[in-house]
């Protein structure tokens, strides 16, 4: 399973999102210090849910990384995340 699709699974099992969007813009990023150039590596997410309702875009944010702490401790270097409530 490639690192998009774990983290799409990840999102959709936790929230339920009405809009998800995972988008590997590792390819922008190949060269630089600390990219492992692994084309895995540099993510940005979309997510719109009614699980974030009454939370603040901080906590959002961390509910996001939480769900997403194994993939980001194994090879996700860089995490761009807007998290919606509808």
């Amino acid at each position: 399973m490639t690192m998009e699709m774990s983290i799409r699974e990840r999102l959709e099992t936790a929230f339920s999102p009405s809009i998800l969007q995972v988008l590997n813009e590792s390819h922008l990023h190949a060269g630089h210090a600390g990219s492992p150039n692994s084309g895995q590596s540099h993510f940005r997410v979309y997510i719109v849910s009614e699980k974030f309702l009454g939370f603040s875009r901080v906590e959002r944010h961390r509910l996001v990384n939480d769900v997403l702490a194994q993939e980001l401790a194994s090879g996700v270097h860089a995490l761009a995340i807007t998290a919606e409530a509808p």
